[in-house]
C-alpha cells in the first residue's frame, strides 16, 4: 500500500489531465503541483515567508549538494531539513542523479554507484543508491527519489538500454534501502527516447511498491514536441493510481502541456534562476526587466498579478535593481515568478474540477507561448516614454515613432483629423477615396484611417469606399508591434495578420481595402492608384533623407498631375517646407504635435484651388498657409538652401495670395 494515499479526485474530459491529492508526514499536497528547487535547503533568494506567500505547498531539495554541504551530521544533529530551515511543510529530495550525469568530466560510473570529486573541498566521493537513501533519510524528506543513471535522451539504443538497466538495478537497491521507514520512494522511468525502452522500464518499475513513479531522462537534449510525445506515452504506461513526477520541467507552457498529458508534479530552477536574470513571467509574456525599455515604466510587472511584487514596485524600480546587480531585483522578481507559477497551478486545478481543463488549455497555450514583448526584431525595439507610453523605436537612428503621445491618439490628430476623413467618408455617393500611408511602421496611421472608417460606418450604416495603400521597406516595426499587442491595442483587428500574410486585406462588404506594397517608396508608388490624401510618415530627413529630397518630392508632384491631393507630415523642418515649395505644392502650418508646435500640409494646385483658392468650398475649412513672414524667417534661417531653391521659394504665387 501507497505510504501516500494517493487519490485521483477530478478528471476532465478530452484530456488526461487530473487533479489528485496525496498524504505526506507533513501535510496534504493537492495535484497538479509545482515544486519549488530549493537545491541547499533554500530557494535561492527567498524566505521561508514569501514562499508560504506564493502559496508553494512542496519544496525540492537536493541529496547531492546536500551530501557534501553541510553534510548527513549536520541533519541528522538538527533532526532534518524541516527543522534545520524552518519549513513545515511537506519536503521531495532528488537522489543527484541528474548531478552525477551533470558532472561527464569528473565522475565515474560503475555497477556500486558513481565516483566523483566534491566542488567543495576536491575529496572523492562514491555516491551508491544505499548512500543517497541514507542521506535522503537523514534529511527526512517526505518522499525521496532512487538514484538513477541519466543519459542524454538522444543516446543510442545500447547506451540508453545500459543505463536504463542500471537504474532498474539502483531502483531495487534504493527500495531495499529505505526499510521500514515511513518516507516515501519514487522510482524513475528511463529509456531516453526510445519507445520500446521506455515500455520497457515502465512495466519493469511498476512491479514493485514504489509510491510514485518519475519520468527521468527528458528535457536533457531532445526537441519540445519528443518531450511532449514521451511524456504521454510514459504516463500512459504508469498505473492511474499513484502520482506522476517530470523531473526537471519546466517553463509555464511546459506545466500545462504535461498537465494536459497526465502529469501531476513538478520542479524546475526557472522562476528563481531567470529572475536573477531580469526575467519575469507574466499574463502578457514573458519579460526581460534589463532593457532600457522599463526604464520610465511606471506600471506594476503584471497589471493581473495579486504578489507584492506587482502590487508595491514598478517595473522601472525592478528595471533599476537588476541593472545594479541589487539582491532585491532577484527576490521581487522570483517572488512574483514563484506566484505565478502557483496562480497557474491553482487555475489548472480549478478548471479540471470543473470540467473546463480543455477549454483553459487551448485558450492558454496562445498566452504562455508569447515572445518576449520586449525583444528587439530587427533594427526595432519597444521604447517607453516618460509616461509609461510605449512606441516603436528605430535602434539605429534613436528616432522613436510617436515618441510623447498616445500612438493611435496622436495618428488621429494629426491625420485622420487635420485631413477630414470622417466627413470624406460620409460623402457616400462619391467615387473611392484613395489614401497614400507612407511609412506603415506599426501600423499606427492606417489603423486609424480603419478606425474612422468603421466609425461613420457604424454610425450611418453606410460609408464611402475607401482604399487604403501602404508603403513599407523593412516590416520588422510592424511585425514588433504585432507581436508586442498587449502595448499597441489598436493592432488588435484581423486585418493587420491578414494585410501581412496576404499582402491584401478586405472588409466582408468591400467597401474597405487595404494594401501593402513593400519596398523602396520612389521604386513602388507609380504601382499604386492615385490618391486623394497623402499621409507622408517616414523616418526624418537625418535618417531617410532620399524621402525629403527634391527629386522625391518633384517626382511626387510629376505624378499626381491634375489630381486634388492633400499631403499631411509631422515635420516643420524649415529645409522639408522649402523642398515641397520649391516643387510647385502650396505650403501650409500643420496643427502642433507632440513635442512639435506645428507639422505642414501641402497641397497640390487642384488642392488649392478647391480648398482656399478660386474654387473654395464654403464647407471645407481653409489651411494656414506660410506667408511672407516665413519667406523673411526663411532668408533668416541657419538651413542652407541651394539658391535655384531659395528662387522658386520667393517666386511660387502662394506668396503673392497673401
Amino acid at each position: 500500500m501507497s505510504r501516500l494515499n494517493f487519490r485521483v479526485c477530478a478528471t476532465s474530459q478530452g484530456t488526461q489531465a487530473r487533479c489528485g491529492q496525496l498524504t505526506t508526514l507533513h501535510g496534504e499536497v493537492n495535484t497538479p503541483v509545482f515544486m519549488p528547487v530549493g537545491t541547499q535547503a533554500t530557494v535561492k533568494a527567498q524566505t521561508r515567508e514569501t514562499l508560504k506567500e506564493a502559496s508553494s505547498q512542496i519544496l525540492l531539495a537536493n541529496t547531492y549538494h546536500l551530501l557534501l554541504r553541510p553534510g548527513m551530521e549536520v541533519f541528522k544533529k538538527m533532526g532534518g531539513i524541516h527543522r534545520f530551515m524552518r519549513w513545515d511543510g511537506p519536503v521531495l529530495t532528488d537522489s543527484g542523479g541528474f548531478q552525477i550525469f551533470s558532472l561527464p568530466h569528473s565522475r565515474r560510473m560503475t555497477e556500486k554507484g558513481a565516483f566523483f570529486k566534491s566542488y567543495v573541498d576536491g575529496k572523492t566521493f562514491l555516491l551508491t543508491p544505499e548512500l543517497s537513501i541514507e542521506m535522503q533519510k537523514a534529511i527526512g524528506s517526505d518522499i525521496m527519489m532512487v538514484l538513477d543513471q541519466c543519459v542524454p535522451s538522444t543516446s543510442e539504443l545500447q547506451v540508453a538500454k545500459d543505463a536504463m538497466d542500471k537504474t532498474h538495478r539502483w531502483a531495487l537497491r534504493s527500495l531495499q534501502a529505505r526499510g521500514d521507514s515511513p518516507q516515501s520512494m519514487f522510482a524513475i522511468v528511463q529509456g531516453a527516447c526510445i519507445e520500446e525502452l521506455r515500455k520497457q522500464s515502465a512495466e519493469y518499475l511498476t512491479q514493485f511498491p514504489f509510491d510514485g513513479f518519475a519520468i527521468g531522462g527528458l528535457a536533457v537534449g531532445e526537441s519540445k514536441s519528443m518531450r511532449e510525445d514521451f511524456t504521454e506515452l510514459t504516463t500512459r504506461l504508469l498505473p492511474q493510481s499513484l502520482p506522476r513526477y517530470l523531473m526537471g520541467v519546466g517553463t509555464p507552457i511546459d506545466l500545462l502541456e504535461a498537465v494536459h498529458r497526465g502529469v501531476d508534479m513538478f520542479d524546475c530552477i526557472l522562476p528563481t534562476a531567470l529572475s536573477q536574470r531580469g526575467v519575469a513571467f507574466t499574463s502578457q509574456g514573458k519579460l526581460q526587466l534589463r532593457r532600457s525599455y522599463y526604464k520610465f515604466s511606471d506600471e506594476a510587472l503584471d497589471p493581473l498579478c495579486k504578489c507584492r511584487t506587482c502590487q508595491n514596485y514598478s517595473k522601472a524600480y525592478i528595471h533599476h535593481l537588476i541593472k545594479a546587480e541589487e539582491v532585491l531585483g532577484w527576490h521581487l522578481l522570483g517572488l512574483h515568478n514563484l506566484h505565478f507559477y502557483q496562480e497557474l497551478m491553482s487555475e489548472i486545478r480549478k478548471s479540471i474540477f470543473e470540467d473546463r481543463f480543455l477549454q483553459y488549455y487551448r485558450a492558454m497555450r496562445e498566452i504562455l507561448q508569447r515572445r518576449d514583448t520586449e525583444s528587439p526584431r530587427g533594427e526595432y525595439e519597444l521604447f517607453s516614454s516618460l509616461k509609461g507610453q510605449v512606441s516603436v523605436k528605430h535602434t539605429p537612428s534613436g528616432e522613436v515613432m510617436h515618441s510623447v503621445n498616445v500612438p493611435i491618439e496622436e495618428a488621429k490628430a494629426l491625420y485622420i483629423d487635420q485631413s477630414h476623413l470622417d466627413s470624406k467618408l460620409r460623402n457616400v455617393e462619391d467615387a473611392p477615396l484613395v489614401i497614400w500611408d507612407v511609412g506603415l511602421g506599426a501600423g499606427t496611421n492606417a489603423m486609424a484611417a480603419i478606425q474612422c472608417f468603421e466609425k461613420v460606418l457604424l454610425d450611418l450604416g453606410n460609408v464611402r469606399a475607401l482604399r487604403l495603400i501602404s508603403f513599407e521597406k523593412d516590416l520588422d516595426s510592424f511585425k514588433l508591434a504585432i507581436q508586442s499587442l498587449p502595448h499597441f491595442e489598436y493592432l488588435k483587428h484581423e486585418a493587420p495578420q491578414v494585410l501581412l500574410k496576404e499582402g491584401l486585406w478586405e472588409s466582408d462588404d468591400g467597401l474597405l481595402k487595404w494594401q501593402l506594397i513593400q519596398g523602396d517608396f520612389q521604386e513602388t508608388f507609380s504601382q499604386a492608384q492615385l490618391p486623394d490624401l497623402v499621409y507622408y510618415d517616414p523616418f526624418s530627413y537625418k535618417t531617410n533623407h532620399e524621402l525629403w529630397s527634391l527629386e522625391c518630392f518633384s517626382r511626387l508632384l510629376s505624378y499626381f498631375g491634375d489630381q486634388k491631393v492633400e499631403l499631411f507630415t509631422y515635420s516643420a523642418s524649415t529645409a522639408v517646407r522649402a523642398t515641397l515649395l520649391a516643387v510647385g505644392f502650396y505650403v501650409a502650418r500643420g496643427r502642433s504635435s507632440g513635442p512639435k508646435s506645428e507639422t505642414t500640409v501641402a497641397l497640390t494646385t487642384q488642392a488649392f484651388r478647391e480648398r482656399q483658392g478660386d474654387r473654395a468650398q464654403e464647407n471645407l475649412p481653409q489651411f494656414d498657409l506660410l506667408g511672407k513672414d516665413w519667406i523673411v524667417r526663411l532668408s533668416r534661417s541657419t538651413i542652407r538652401v541651394t539658391p535655384e531653391v531659395s528662387e522658386c521659394v520667393v517666386a511660387h504665387p502662394q506668396f503673392h495670395h497673401s
